[in-house]
């Protein structure tokens, strides 16, 4: 299965303070190690909704400023028109990703982390569904999930979320 890799991260960082793509954990930044993740388990790595040097970048379709989900869109319809078969999908805020993190969401159709949906693996032929909700004015992932019948997967081991600077510290990050 071809799998691209999309890094959702047109997010404001507002609870943050600052560009937690940017943040270091174990002096590597938070989007390269979701970036190293990623790449391992994908042909490709596409960073969505930001322009990070470095990266190919997409824009959030259809339009900027709708979260993760114009991310996820913009990642789909890419990897449909590029021949993939799915998006694997991670925020930059995830740093401890699992190696096997595509076998632990594959099955049928799509899935998401049951703690955290931006974290997906999520076939291309949902893109114009994807399309299609945002249009209608959904933004939420988990609504998005819900929608076309994913499956909720805990991750294994359970992911972190970056929401903080003190959440860099966790001695759980692994």
């Amino acid at each position: 299965m071809r799998l691209l890799g999309a890094i959702l991260a047109g997010g404001q960082s507002r609870r943050f303070g600052s560009d937690k793509a940017l943040a270091l954990v174990d002096g590597e930044r938070l989007i390269d190690r979701v970036a190293t993740a990623l790449a391992e388990q994908c042909e490709a790595v596409v960073v969505c909704g930001r322009e990070e040097a470095d990266f190919a970048c997409l824009d959030d379709m259809p339009e900027q400023g709708l979260g993760p989900l114009g991310g996820l869109n913009a990642a789909l319809h890419h990897a449909l028109t590029a021949g993939y078969d799915a998006v694997l999908s991670s925020g930059c805020d995830v740093p401890n990703l699992p190696a096997d993190l595509a076998q632990q969401l594959a099955g049928d159709g799509a899935a998401h982390a049951s703690e955290q949906p931006v974290v997906g693996l999520w076939p291309v032929a949902l893109a114009p569904q994807c399309n299609a909700f945002l249009q209608s004015g959904g933004r939420s992932l988990y609504g998005f999930g819900e929608h076309v019948g994913a499956r909720l997967v805990a991750v294994s081991p359970p992911l972190r979320n970056v929401n903080a600077p003190e959440d860099l510290g966790l001695p759980e990050i692994q």
